[in-house]
């Protein structure tokens, strides 16, 4: 079995779980994402899904993007504006990203404590977190190893 259907299986269980809607549309957005490895763009999203479903036009990309977020499915990689599949969506903390300038490439962290610490140390300063997104940019192994 591939990641993709892994990760596609996964969320079928959490939806169900939750008693929300899987639709065709979803499943098929969080597979382009998966498939890709890296982050893609809701435009990109729109691109291929429209070669499958002619009526499929950006509220439609945006629309299945926010469902899938909402569940912890996806997650959007701010400072690209770009969507990465999520790789265990059953973990419910935070989470970092690890993503390579060169190729792309995007790795999803859990480094609990981190997220906890900054959560705390808001707190403390009487701010209260919404959303936390942690980015680390720079070369994976592959791009340093080339480059050498």
């Amino acid at each position: 079995m591939t990641q993709t259907n892994t990760l596609v299986q996964q969320a079928e269980s959490q939806c169900h779980l939750r008693g929300v809607r899987f639709t065709p549309i979803r499943r098929r957005v969080l597979e382009m994402i998966a498939e890709n490895g890296g982050g893609l763009k809701a435009y990109d999203l729109l691109d291929k899904l429209s070669t499958e479903h002619a009526a499929a036009r950006p509220p439609t990309i945006y629309r299945a993007l926010e469902f899938l977020i909402d569940q912890g499915l996806v997650h959007r990689i701010e400072s690209l504006n770009a969507y990465v599949a999520c790789a265990c969506p059953e973990h419910a903390h935070g989470f970092q990203l690890l993503i390579c300038r060169h190729c792309g490439y995007v790795e999803e962290l859990h480094l609990d404590e981190i997220s906890e610490q900054l959560a705390a140390l808001a707190k403390r300063r009487g701010f209260n977190v919404e959303r936390q997104t942690i980015e680390l940019q720079g070369l994976c192994q592959d791009c340093r190893t080339v480059s050498e």
